[in-house]
C-alpha cells in the first residue's frame, strides 16, 4: 500500500495542473492558473478599496485623468482589450508603481515626481500593463496555491507536519516576487504597448535610469542612516546601459513604432505636474526638521533632534541613530468613556502596567506607564503614553534596543509625548506642503543655489539632480524646463 502512494500523490498533483490550464493572452501557450478571469477581476476589485485606504487618493482630478487618458490608450493596443483597466494616482511620495489582478493599475505621486516626460509616464503604466495581459499575479497565486495543497496532502499522508514546511518552503523559493524573467516580460510588454503608442521604446530605460539612480542615491543616504535601502524594481541588478537582455527587448520593440522618431510629449507632462505635491501632504501632516504639524487634526509635535523621522500614512515613526532605540505614535478612536489608563488596558491590551502615572497636559488629560511588550528588538520594557485630544487618543510607545538601559532614551520619549499641543497661528503657515514648480533654466542656474532656496533641507541638492536626471555630478542645461520645489 505504501507503494502506492508517491503515485498516487503523482496522480492527484497532475489532476490539479490539468483542472488549472488557461491559454496565455500574450503568449498563446497553456498556463497553470487557478482563478477564471472573473474571479481574477474580482480580486483586484475588492483589493482596489484596500490600496486606496492605505495610500489615499491624490486630490487632483485633472491628473487623475490626465494619467488615465495615457493608460487607456496604452492599454487599446494591448493583449487583453476586453478588460476595462483603471489608472490611479495615489498620494504617498513612496517611488512605486504596481498593479492588481484585473486592471487595476497604480503610480505614486512620489514616482511622478521623478519622471520628465508623457513617454516615460507611459513606460511605467506599459510595465504594469504587461503584469496584467500576461496574468503574472494569477500565475503567483495558482502556483503558491497549488504547492499549498500539495504539501497539506504529503503531510496528511507521511502523519507529520515537517513534509508541509519543507514543501512550502520550496514553493515560496519558486514563486516569490515576480521574479527576473516576469519583469523583463513585462518591459518587453511595456515597450511594445508604447512604440504601438507612438513613444520611443527608449523610455523603458530612461525610466530603469531614474529608478537605478534612485536606489544607489537611497542605499548610500540608508548606509549612513543604519537603515535599509527602499528599493523599487529592485531586480534590476546592473545599470540598464548594461543590462543587454533588456536592451534587446526595447530595441525589438522599436521596429513596431509608427514614426522613426517617437515623441515625449514633455510639455504636456510638465503642465500636468506643475504644482504636484513633493513629500508630506496636508492629509499627511507636514514634517519641518524635527517638528511634525498636522492642520487638520490641529495637533503640533517636537520630536528628538537628529532622529530619522518616517511619516507614514497611520503613524510617525522616530528611530535614534544607530537604530538604538524607536517611537511609534499613532492615533486611535474614542468610543468607550473611559479613562486613559483603562484604554491601554483594555484597548492596548497591556496588562502589567507599572510605573503609572496620570497627568494633564495642557487641555488635554493622558497617563504613561512602562509596560514589558514583544517589539523588534525582542521582549523589552515599554514606554508608552496615551493623550486624549476630543474623541482620538493618541499614542507613543518608545523602546530601547538595549535590553540591559531600557530607559535610556526615556526622557526623549516623554519630551516628544509632552511637545504635544494644539497648532499656533505661525505654525499654521508651516503646514503647507512643498510642491513641484518648472521653471526654465538660465545661464547661471546651478543645483546648489537652487538647494538652498528649496527648503529641502539635508542632501537637497542631490534630490533636485534625481529630480532632473542630473545625478549625481549634473548641471541645468541653460533653456531646458527645470524641477523646483517650493
Amino acid at each position: 500500500m505504501n507503494q502506492l502512494r508517491p503515485l498516487r500523490l503523482g496522480l492527484l498533483f497532475l489532476l490539479i495542473l490539468l483542472s488549472g490550464c488557461a491559454v496565455n493572452p500574450v503568449t498563446g501557450e497553456s498556463n497553470f492558473v487557478l482563478l477564471s478571469e472573473d474571479e481574477e477581476i474580482a480580486i483586484g476589485r475588492q483589493n482596489h478599496a484596500l490600496a486606496i485606504k492605505r495610500y489615499g487618493l491624490y486630490d487632483n482630478p485633472q491628473l487623475q485623468k490626465y494619467v488615465q487618458r495615457v493608460g487607456s490608450q496604452l492599454a487599446a493596443n494591448s493583449h487583453r482589450k476586453n478588460l476595462i483597466f483603471r489608472f490611479t494616482v495615489l498620494d504617498t511620495s513612496e517611488i512605486n508603481a504596481f498593479a492588481l489582478p484585473g486592471g487595476y493599475i497604480y503610480i505614486t505621486r512620489g514616482l511622478l515626481a521623478y519622471l520628465s516626460n508623457e513617454a516615460e509616464l507611459a513606460a511605467v503604466l506599459g510595465h504594469e500593463i504587461g503584469h496584467v495581459t500576461a496574468r503574472h499575479a494569477v500565475r503567483q497565486h495558482s502556483a503558491a496555491t497549488a504547492t499549498g495543497i500539495l504539501a497539506a496532502v504529503v503531510a496528511s499522508q507521511a502523519g507529520f507536519n515537517g513534509a508541509g514546511n519543507l514543501f512550502n518552503t520550496i514553493g515560496t523559493a519558486l514563486v516569490r516576487g515576480y521574479g527576473r524573467d516576469h519583469e523583463l516580460e513585462s518591459d518587453r510588454l511595456g515597450a511594445e504597448y508604447i512604440a504601438r503608442n507612438g513613444y520611443d521604446p527608449l523610455a523603458m530605460l530612461e525610466v530603469i535610469r531614474v529608478l537605478k539612480n534612485q536606489e544607489v542615491y537611497d542605499k548610500k543616504l540608508a548606509k549612513s542612516e543604519n537603515r535599509e535601502a527602499n528599493v523599487y524594481h529592485g531586480v534590476f541588478a546592473t545599470h540598464p546601459d548594461n543590462d543587454k537582455r533588456l536592451q534587446e527587448v526595447v530595441m525589438r520593440a522599436q521596429q513596431l513604432q509608427k514614426t522613426s522618431q517617437g515623441h515625449n510629449n514633455r510639455v504636456n507632462f510638465l503642465r500636468n505636474i506643475e504644482g504636484l505635491i513633493f513629500g508630506d501632504s496636508e492629509k499627511q501632516g507636514i514634517l519641518r526638521g524635527n517638528h511634525f504639524y498636522h492642520r487638520e487634526l490641529d495637533i503640533s509635535l517636537e520630536l528628538p533632534k537628529k532622529w530619522r523621522i518616517e511619516n507614514r500614512p497611520d503613524r510617525i515613526i522616530a528611530i535614534a541613530p544607530g537604530n538604538k532605540a524607536t517611537l511609534q505614535i499613532t492615533t486611535m478612536d474614542l468610543n468607550l468613556r473611559i479613562g486613559p489608563r483603562e484604554f491601554l488596558k483594555k484597548r492596548l491590551k497591556l496588562k502589567d502596567l507599572q510605573r503609572g502615572e496620570h497627568f494633564r497636559h495642557g487641555q488635554f488629560e493622558g497617563y504613561t506607564a512602562v509596560s514589558s511588550v514583544r517589539s523588534h528588538y525582542g521582549t523589552r520594557l515599554m514606554r508608552v503614553v496615551v493623550i486624549y485630544k476630543q474623541d482620538s487618543a493618541w499614542i507613543f510607545q518608545g523602546v530601547a534596543k538595549d535590553e540591559q538601559h531600557p530607559y535610556r532614551f526615556d526622557a526623549k520619549i516623554l519630551a516628544t509625548a509632552k511637545s504635544f499641543r494644539s497648532m499656533t497661528v505661525k505654525e499654521r503657515t508651516k503646514a503647507e506642503p512643498r510642491r513641484i514648480h518648472i521653471i526654465t533654466a538660465k545661464k547661471n542656474t546651478r543645483f546648489a543655489d537652487l538647494a538652498r532656496e528649496s527648503q529641502l533641507g539635508a542632501n537637497a541638492e542631490a534630490r533636485l539632480r534625481l529630480l532632473n536626471k542630473q545625478y549625481p555630478e549634473g548641471e541645468p542645461r541653460t533653456g531646458t524646463p527645470l524641477k523646483i520645489i517650493r
